[in-house]
């Protein structure tokens, strides 16, 4: 079943949706995401825990 994440649920006022065909593939979006749109270079682990917590099924 087919992911996704609402950004905004961690960083509020991001509209963003990230989606993928699993979880895996929706983290590495929302990584690529974070890079690029908040200037997240490093992703901690306590954010990337917070954003799979966040992952729900589409």
């Amino acid at each position: 079943m087919a992911k996704i994440l609402r950004c905004g649920d961690l960083m509020p006022g991001c509209n963003a949706v990230v989606e993928g065909k699993d979880v895996a593939e929706v983290m590495a979006k929302a990584a690529e995401h974070a890079k690029k749109d908040h200037g997240v270079t490093t992703i901690p682990p306590e954010l990337a825990a917070k954003a799979q917590a966040a992952i729900r099924d589409k």
